[in-house]
């Protein structure tokens, strides 16, 4: 039976040649994008693996037994705030006790959930902001050097290495949206608001608490986007509403798929700022 990565530790210190054998720290973390900061700076020393695989809905998720079974050999989980995490974190820690928790929104000014989500719910989506990013990433850095201190400096310069990344990202951007004119952009779901507040942008959402809106509303919406001059509405490929669809032939624009929970992560902001960018230009 395997040993968990504290008795390993502990056992490394009255046997040192079983250092070899203490293999890569086993992490979770709760959707794709964070696989990627994680792998970023763990390096080698780091196996990630996400909750929320690719097509699935992260608001609709439920671990399933074998996801459970696996997290009783994990170090660390790295929480991002999704809905699944409050109701299944009790379960998830009877099923490891001594597994590290991490809750990658701390020392982070949250917003509050947008009309896409239930009132009073913070905004999970902080990885849509390369300077929140930044700021995950090194608190990343911290907890990994400290259940595998003699790896501290290759987390130490991985880090660097992501962080001059990240500031790359956020410079090519800033550069893209530079003179934008028309600064709001519409989306279905509000997964861009830490995108958005960060670039001087705003997301005009379509669905109202997680729900489709009434025929009064999207009359509404439609109304402000030909105002706004908006022609290209953001969906994510998890979900596809007819009434994406119906606003965008409304404002004779074109429905747009942009996944936030895609797995390269660099080029997919790129490719949302692109977006943004071509769509804000008379």
């Amino acid at each position: 039976m395997l040993l968990r990565r504290p008795l390993i530790l502990f056992l490394l210190v009255l046997f040192p040649g079983l250092a070899a054998a203490a293999g890569p720290l086993s992490v979770f973390v709760s959707v794709v994008p964070q696989e990627t900061f994680v792998s970023r700076v763990g390096g080698d020393h780091v196996r990630v693996r996400a909750m929320v695989r690719p097509g699935q809905n992260p608001h609709a998720f439920e671990p399933t037994a074998r996801q459970i079974a696996a997290l009783a050999g994990a170090e660390l989980y790295v929480r991002i705030g999704l809905g699944f995490e409050d109701a299944w974190m009790t379960r998830l820690r009877a099923a490891n006790p001594g597994m590290r928790v991490l809750d990658a929104r701390e020392g982070i000014a949250l917003r509050p959930g947008g009309h896409g989500h239930d009132r009073g719910e913070l905004d999970p989506h902080i990885w849509t902001s390369p300077r929140v990013v930044k700021i995950m990433g090194a608190r990343i850095r911290n907890v990994l050097s400290e259940l595998a201190p003699d790896h501290a400096a290759d987390f130490a310069a991985n880090y660097q290495s992501l962080a001059a990344d990240l500031d790359a990202l956020d410079a090519a951007i800033r550069d893209r949206l530079a003179g934008l004119q028309r600064r709001r952009f519409l989306v279905y779901h509000p997964a861009w608001g830490y995108f958005a507040q960060d670039y001087g942008l705003e997301q005009v959402v379509i669905e109202k608490e997680g729900k489709e809106p009434g025929a009064r509303a999207l009359a509404e919406l439609i109304d402000q986007a030909r105002r706004d001059g908006i022609r290209v509405v953001l969906v994510q490929p998890q979900i596809n509403p007819a009434s994406a669809e119906r606003v965008a032939q409304a404002i004779d624009g074109r429905v747009a798929a942009i996944d936030p929970l895609a797995g390269d992560y660099f080029a997919n902001m790129r490719r949302v700022a692109e977006l943004i960018a071509e769509a804000g230009h008379p």
